[in-house]
């Protein structure tokens, strides 16, 4: 893997200039001038925490989009060679670590390309077949060496840690919100989810499985990328895609296939909640769309006489 970290940075500011493929044309050029001939474009839906472009054919360019994501660089970097080996499915390869030039103020990574679509329920064949992968994926993850592994911090967003991280804002939403949701309800549900923390030994967790990180090729799950919230500590907000992209029936199939206790499906149930609460309002009418999808998924599993 190349990398310029040996190198001392120059002085640039702590906003990110604007990021475009000029800018990254231009860090390639004093950074990794072997690739300056190759074309860069912006990657279709490349994400919020990151900017990211295709360069050339066979890689891309990720650059963090704000000081938040920063440290998701590092963590990459030094993590995914080691998880790649012990799992079933391909995950993002590092390349290249870029060093801030340019007027961006972050380092950034260049990664293999990995060819897919984002996981959408009408790009899935058999949404219990894509259940039973997703969980053998994250078994197998789980079952990797945690020592030494990022624990719950700023950089996974508190996930892996307490729930309870995000109490606060969640009952804030919900008063916020008032009677446009069942306001009762959905504190029972929370305050069950709080009811509970884990104790087992800390295991690795991805931190955002969620459609737009689950790549499919003809209709099967094919990847797992984006592992810039991944740490070591409870693995529930990995749950969250059940109540996002599964259904009904996927989602018990997804729980029996990860033996997923009550009290560890409580929190991963709270993990979404707080998601769904906090982006019901969200400007960006895709987000909005999907927080009141996935709590009406909340509401259905837990009717208002459970």
């Amino acid at each position: 893997m190349d990398t310029t970290a040996d190198r001392v940075p120059p002085a640039v500011p702590t906003t990110p200039a604007h990021i475009d493929a000029a800018l990254v044309r231009r860090l390639i050029a004093g950074q990794f001038p072997r690739w300056v001939t190759l074309p860069v474009r912006p990657v279709a839906h490349g994400g919020w925490d990151n900017r990211t472009f295709h360069l050339g054919d066979a890689m891309t360019v990720r650059l963090p989009s704000a000081a938040g994501y920063a440290a998701q660089v590092a963590k990459e970097q030094r993590w995914l060679p080691l998880l790649a080996p012990r799992l079933p499915l391909p995950v993002p390869r590092p390349l290249a670590r870029g060093l801030p030039a340019e007027g961006y103020p972050f380092e950034w990574s260049v990664y293999q390309w990995i060819e897919g679509q984002q996981a959408r329920a009408e790009r899935i064949a058999d949404l219990r077949e894509f259940a039973r992968a997703l969980a053998g994926f994250l078994s197998a993850l789980r079952a990797v060496d945690a020592t030494g592994g990022p624990v719950a911090g700023p950089h996974s967003f508190w996930r892996g840690g307490p729930l309870a991280t995000y109490d606060g804002e969640t009952r804030a939403a919900i008063a916020t919100l008032g009677d446009r949701i069942p306001g009762e309800r959905v504190t029972r549900i929370w305050e069950l989810a709080l009811s509970s923390e884990w104790s087992k030994p800390p295991v690795w967790f991805h931190g955002d499985v969620a459609s737009g990180n689950l790549l499919v090729r003809d209709g099967r799950l094919a990847a797992v990328i984006d592992f810039g919230t991944c740490g070591v500590g409870d693995p529930a907000c990995d749950l969250a895609v059940a109540w996002t992209l599964l259904d009904g029936a996927s989602r018990a199939v997804f729980r029996a296939a990860l033996a997923v206790d009550a009290a560890s499906w409580c929190r991963g149930r709270g993990w979404v909640l707080w998601k769904a609460l906090i982006t019901f309002d969200d400007p960006d009418p895709g987000r909005r769309a999907d927080a009141r999808r996935t709590l009406d998924a909340v509401l259905s599993e837990y009717p208002a006489s459970g």
